[in-house]
Order: C-alpha cells, then sequence, then structure tokens
C-alpha cells in the first residue's frame, strides 16, 4: 500500500492531493505489471532451445515487453536501465530490438 508523504500529514488533503497520492498508486501498480510481464517473456526466451520462427517469436515478445517497461520506468521518473539491464539478465539479442518494428 502506498501512503502518502509525511510532509503533507500536517494539513488538510485536497482533491489535488487525493488525486496526485491516486496517481501514484497507479503508476507503480503499472510498473510492477510490466516489469513482471518483461520477466516473464525473458524466462519463456530463456527456457527455449534450439532456433526457428518460435524463437523469432520470443525475441519480439521479449523485446516488445522490455520495451514497455523501460517506457514505463521512464514515465515514473527512472531514466537509467543499466541496473535493469543487468538485474534481469537481459540478452543483447533483445536490447538490439527494442523499439523497432
Amino acid at each position: 500500500m502506498l501512503r502518502a508523504p509525511s510532509t503533507k500529514a500536517n494539513r488538510p488533503q485536497t482533491g489535488v492531493d487525493s488525486l496526485d497520492h491516486e496517481l501514484a498508486g497507479e503508476m507503480a501498480a503499472s510498473l510492477g505489471r510490466a516489469g513482471r510481464e518483461a520477466e516473464a517473456a525473458l524466462a519463456r526466451l530463456a527456457a527455449h532451445e534450439g532456433e526457428g520462427s518460435e524463437r523469432a517469436g520470443l525475441l519480439r515478445a521479449a523485446a516488445d515487453a522490455v520495451y514497455a517497461y523501460f517506457i514505463q520506468r521512464e514515465l515514473c521518473g527512472l531514466k537509467r536501465h543499466d541496473d535493469v539491464v543487468r538485474q534481469l539478465a537481459i540478452p543483447r539479442a533483445v536490447l538490439v530490438r527494442l523499439g523497432a518494428r
């Protein structure tokens, strides 16, 4: 559960404060979903053995999920992705496909 910042606790909460709190919660939830989707797509790719059209589809799905996660991170103000690339062990084959259609 997301709490309102303690600096605002000394004054009455306005409608704008409530909206900011609600938006922050939605941003956090969306970021979490995007991260889980990226992890799942990367896991499916890592579990696949072999080459061919199935692997190409898994690469595309992983690149799309990672790209969506990076966009969501940037919308939340997190501009650097180096740590995430290392933490999720995102393969170069996925990174080179980010944003490409």
